[in-house]
């Protein structure tokens, strides 16, 4: 349990260091398109990283469940954010790493998905 939390918290500070970063030294390096886009990555990271603290200290999923949700989001935060601080932070292009950002998004929703389908389960058993 401890793990997933230093990794939730350790999401959440990134995300926090990300977003300072973006509104004071990409404010003058990057368009106003480019600053919005960053700016979703670390929403994106912040929003997640809460919800494995929430998964991480909540005790109707089992050990097995956690970690098939936690996998989840980690790549999903780590491909959805991550590509998109790579384009905008870097010369990669994003024609050359188009799927990689969609992906990432599909592993946010399989994480939200697994945990609807975690409850509905615990629900049905009530």
């Amino acid at each position: 349990m401890f793990k997933n939390l230093v990794i939730a918290c350790f999401f959440g500070v990134t995300a926090i260091i990300f977003g300072a970063f973006g509104s004071h030294a990409l404010k003058e390096t990057l368009t106003f398109d480019q600053l919005q886009s960053f700016e979703t990555a670390v929403r994106y990271q912040m929003y997640h990283a809460i919800v494995l603290l929430f998964v991480a200290i909540f005790d109707g999923i089992s050990a097995k469940q956690k970690l098939r949700i936690n996998s989840f989001f980690y790549l999903g935060i780590f491909l959805f954010s991550g590509s998109i601080y790579l384009i905008q932070l870097t010369s990669v292009q994003a024609k050359s790493i188009w799927f990689i950002t969609p992906l990432g998004g599909l592993f946010l929703i399989a994480g939200w998905v697994s945990m609807i389908i975690q409850f509905l389960k615990k629900m049905n058993k009530s």
